[in-house]
């Protein structure tokens, strides 16, 4: 129980991690605020659970297949550590960016002229970082929890996961809505700072796994 406990709180700050990255679906959920408020933010948040719960599903039937070889764990905890390593850096020099020039830190304009829910098919579909994401650090923790618990081990880590995704948009869009600015704030910054610390210690977790299971696979 109290490995799958520590579990679920990886995947929490994992995600927590991705979500507060800026990207698309974030500034399109700050540009329809205006209009819809929060439940802009819950519309948003829905369509991205249509396009990412099928892709979680379609990963962990395909990992599932090859669950009992040596070689899966190697290159999920490789890829997957690598993976939240680079994301990290990325978070890291945004903040600092964003920090140093505040004034530049205004999200782009995101046409907020469709329904929110086509927005978060769209913005989560057609997002690169999104797929990368979920074949490699996502990947990792789906190896994971079919190793804990099979598919319901699967069933319980997305919704650990996806929940954060809707009370991350459903708050920004509700702050946004009362004219808060969120990316450029420093409470923002630090805030991305504390979570991309957490990427490199799961990061470097995953990378000495690797290295362990690629010695006692020689």
């Amino acid at each position: 129980m109290s490995t799958f406990l520590f579990f679920l709180g990886s995947v929490v700050l994992i995600t927590a991690s991705g979500a507060l990255a800026p990207g698309p679906l974030l500034f399109s959920n700050l540009s329809h605020a205006q209009r819809w408020g929060w439940k802009g933010g819950l519309w948003l948040s829905v369509g991205h659970t249509f396009v990412e719960l099928p892709l979680v599903i379609l990963v962990a039937v395909g990992l599932n297949v090859f669950i009992n070889n040596p070689l899966l764990q190697l290159l999920t905890a490789g890829f997957g550590g690598t993976a939240l390593l680079a994301f990290a850096g990325l978070q890291i020099r945004d903040a600092v960016r964003s920090n140093k020039a505040p004034s530049e830190s205004e999200p782009p304009q995101v046409s907020s002229s469709r329904h929110p829910l086509l927005a978060g098919l769209v913005f989560t579909g057609l997002n690169p970082f999104f797929l990368v994401w979920w074949l490699t650090a996502g990947a990792r923790l789906v190896v994971d929890a079919l190793i804990l618990g099979a598919f319901a081990g699967v069933l319980v880590m997305f919704l650990a996961h996806v929940w954060m995704d809707y009370a991350w948009l459903v708050s920004t869009a509700w702050l946004a809505n009362r004219g808060s600015n969120l990316t450029g704030s420093r409470g923002y910054t630090i805030l991305t700072i504390v979570f991309a610390v957490a990427l490199i210690y799961f990061g470097v977790s995953y990378v000495w796994t690797a290295v362990i299971l690629s010695g006692l696979l020689a």
